[in-house]
């Protein structure tokens, strides 16, 4: 079993310590009366989204042996407008920058990470309309 750890500090503040070891800020938003001073926990899950991700990407793109030099994951999300505030729509867009890269490598690689192994896609698929969108700039 593997066990995080979220420990309030003041106000709307908490630390999250993730099994790793690892710790992340959290705060609530100005409206509820926090600060803003770190990420909102919704906020979180679309940065875990494309942690996720582009993880899966990177990998099996060393694996395709893909030559790139910049790759960014842009993460659109629109709330629900009822609570629980969920996201409604998400939308992934992969952009890629290298020299003569396969676009049919690209596709395959973001395809697999969205339909088979991205845990958080999985989860977030459940209740909200996932899309996604590529774009490779050559140079």
């Amino acid at each position: 079993m593997k066990t995080a750890r979220v420990k309030w500090v003041e106000n709307f503040k908490f630390l999250g310590t993730a099994p790793s070891g690892h710790s992340i800020a959290l705060d609530g938003p100005t409206e509820i009366g926090g600060e803003g001073s770190a990420v909102k926990p919704g906020e979180l899950t679309l940065i875990a989204l494309g942690g996720c991700t582009g993880i899966d990407v990177v990998s099996m793109l060393k694996k395709m042996r893909v030559d790139f030099h910049s790759f960014e994951i842009v993460v659109d999300a629109e709330p629900r407008t009822e609570h629980p505030r969920s996201w409604e729509k998400i939308h992934v867009k992969y952009i890629i920058t290298g020299p003569g890269i396969d676009e049919s490598k690209i596709k395959k690689a973001i395809e697999l990470s969205e339909e088979k192994y991205c845990s958080v896609s999985a989860m977030l698929r459940a209740s909200a309309e996932l899309t996604y969108d590529y774009e490779i700039i050559s140079d």
